[in-house]
């Protein structure tokens, strides 16, 4: 079995911490997500931001990633490079951050409708948003890592769309990634059992077509197989016995977007 690191209550209230900056930091972001901003915008916004209320970014030269900041588009579904590439009207954002503060690491990510999206893309936000919640409901003591993952499947087959394996969720905390794996699909029952004072990251990523992915030369963006659109939602959640404890929060982000969130 991998080496889970267990969280002391003082520890996940630092995690609390890191991630309650990381979720005001995406909610700024979503002020900038708009037709004619460059993704390298965001990026350079989101990394003044974090260090001047205290932080690091988490993602900043880790393995060699050169941004503090993923940025996906469309089809990107993870770990795309932030760059020159201008937003317009109909496209899908997906922004995915990592804060380290007083040495604790949170992560978490969500996809922006960038003006009117086509209604199937909208949908397919929606429900990646629901496959997110529905995971994060199973992440109690004494259910099991497959309980999360199939939560999250299950709500995405059954409107019909496809949900990327080759990427999973992990444990966070003391470093960016950490055991456990979270995966997106599963059977109910198996894997891990949860346990108290586990921290993990819970991040559905969900195609609106085809489940494959393609791997860039880049060494990190991931897209779909079929350059049909993908949804990226991400929360870091700490285990406890009867509900979960979500320690990330996209209420930054909804009060910005206001009537008009996903």
């Amino acid at each position: 079995m991998p080496k889970v690191n267990f969280k002391t209550d003082e520890e996940i209230e630092l995690i609390r911490a890191s991630s309650s900056l990381l979720s005001k930091t995406l909610g700024e972001m979503a002020k900038l997500i708009r037709p004619g901003v460059k993704t390298i915008e965001i990026n350079n916004a989101a990394e003044t931001y974090i260090r001047d209320n205290g932080g690091v970014p988490a993602f900043l030269n880790y393995n060699g990633f050169p941004y503090s900041l993923c940025i996906s588009t469309n089809d990107s579904i993870v770990h795309g490079f932030p760059g020159n590439y201008e937003l317009k009207e109909g496209d899908i954002i997906s922004v995915d951050c990592g804060v380290i503060l007083n040495k604790f690491v949170s992560d978490s990510a969500f996809t922006f409708a960038v003006g009117e999206i086509d209604p199937a893309v909208k949908k397919l936000l929606k429900v990646t948003r629901e496959c997110l919640d529905l995971g994060v409901a199973k992440a109690v003591a004494g259910l099991r890592i497959g309980d999360i993952a199939f939560a999250v499947q299950d709500h995405a087959e059954k409107n019909g769309f496809g949900v990327v394996k080759e990427l999973v969720g992990h444990g966070v905390g003391y470093s960016l990634h950490e055991k456990p794996e979270v995966p997106n699909y599963g059977k109910r029952g198996s894997g891990m059992k949860l346990e108290e004072g586990m921290v993990i990251a819970i991040e559905p990523m969900i195609n609106l077509g085809r489940a494959g992915v393609k791997f860039w030369k880049d060494g990190w963006t991931v897209s779909t197989i079929d350059g049909k659109p993908s949804a990226h939602y991400e929360h870091t959640v700490a285990v406890r016995k009867g509900k979960a404890d979500v320690l990330s929060s996209f209420d930054y982000i909804d009060e910005v977007l206001g009537a008009a969130t996903i």
